[in-house]
């Protein structure tokens, strides 16, 4: 059974209610300690989901940082869409995800989706 889940969030405003579901189960694993580790990454369409002016999203941002959480949004993405300097404003490390990916699922995370 895997101990370890790797959250990636890829919906944007279209979808922002499964973002935020996605936000809000890696927050609560984080903070009542359902598993021993959490990744989160933010991928596509939810980059720029993060830069909205949507108070929602914005205060589950404050609640990842105040977990411990370190949100991650592929560079590749970041880059050419010009946000890249946007999301280190907000405390999202920028990094090529592709292969951090890779890695996380032959480390055994489970990849959960939204």
């Amino acid at each position: 059974m895997a101990e370890k889940a790797l959250v990636i969030i890829a919906s944007g405003a279209e979808a922002r209610e499964k973002a935020l579901t996605g936000i809000m189960y890696a927050v609560n694993a984080v903070r009542y300690k359902w598993l021993e580790d959490v990744r989160l990454i933010f991928f596509g369409p939810s980059e720029k989901l993060l830069l909205t002016d949507d108070d929602e999203i914005k205060k589950n941002m404050e609640i990842i940082q105040r977990t411990g959480l370190v949100p991650m949004a592929c560079a590749a993405i970041a880059r050419e869409e010009g946000i890249e300097p946007a999301l280190l404003e907000k405390g999202i490390k920028v990094e090529y995800v592709g292969s951090i990916i890779s890695s996380l699922i032959k480390e055994g995370y489970a990849v959960l989706s939204f």
